[in-house]
């Protein structure tokens, strides 16, 4: 099942829904007030609850609204840095613990929305990522139970001003509208194993980047272990899981996005997510 958070464009409002075939299956107007978003369902537990609703028709086509980020305002959103082999050695990275920064919920942008590329910045580089969404409380989780407390997956460019990147990886990440977040979430139920997802990068149609998350060092059960040891997580907080070699920075020469550039990240069992650089 894939679920999304949304704007319709005629109502402007927000709403939350089923992705199927022909559109969306609105679950804001069919849960009301006290489940407005995709973040409250997953505090409810309720995703057991859309099994009959997946099966009913779209409400409105995909055309009618704007996708948002998956969770619009995650109350955590930890990032995993240098945690690809191939990246690795590209940044000569010998730290054996995972390496972690923090993005904040203003820097998160939609499927198809603009990422805002500063105009200090001449470096603006991609990294295409596996998002995770949390879907139960989660403290001090052991590895071999860490995948029950995901709710879903999702794609992730975490767009980086490498520039102002230092050795701090926060000041280079949370820059306004810098981290596309979508299209939307696929359970955990229709993914299995994450460590088996085809995961791909395409600067304006050319793939730069291309790996499996089976290339991950630290493994997505054992990256929620070792959050969850010291920061409790709660339904709708993120995890991103880090990027596959094959950056800008570290191509000779370079490669950086500009405005009017297209960035998309390929997640197999996801979809695409695409963003137009501004």
């Amino acid at each position: 099942m894939q679920l999304c958070s949304f704007y319709h464009l005629d109502q402007a409002t927000k709403s939350f829904g089923i992705v199927v075939e022909e559109g969306i299956v609105d679950l804001g107007a069919r849960f009301g007030s006290d489940c407005p978003d995709l973040k409250t369902l997953l505090a409810r537990n309720g995703l057991g609850d859309l099994a009959g609703l997946a099966k009913q028709p779209a409400d409105y086509p995909l055309s009618a609204v704007r996708l948002l980020p998956v969770i619009e305002n995650p109350g955590k959103v930890f990032c995993v840095g240098m945690n690809y082999a191939d990246k690795r050695k590209e940044f000569a990275e010998t730290q054996d613990a995972p390496t972690l920064f923090i993005r904040f919920a203003d820097s998160l942008a939609g499927h198809e929305a603009k990422l805002l590329k500063p105009e200090v910045t001449q470096e603006f580089d991609f990294e295409g990522e596996l998002a995770v969404i949390i879907g139960k409380p989660a403290h001090a989780v052991k590895a071999e139970d860490a995948l029950d407390v995901v709710a879903g997956y999702s794609c992730f460019m975490d767009a980086t001003v490498r520039d102002m990147q230092f050795t701090w990886f926060t000041a280079g990440k949370n820059w306004p509208q810098t981290g596309g977040f979508g299209p939307w979430m696929t359970t955990a139920d229709a993914i299995g194993d994450p460590q088996q997802l085809a995961i791909k990068t395409f600067l304006n149609g050319r793939e730069v980047q291309n790996d499996t998350t089976g290339s991950m060092v630290h493994k997505v059960a054992s990256i929620i272990e070792y959050i969850s040891a010291f920061s409790p997580l709660s339904p709708g907080d993120v995890i991103i899981t880090g990027s596959p070699g094959g950056v800008g920075k570290k191509r000779t020469p370079p490669l950086f996005m500009f405005s009017g550039d297209v960035i998309e990240v390929e997640i197999e069992k996801i979809g695409r997510l695409r963003n137009t650089i501004a």
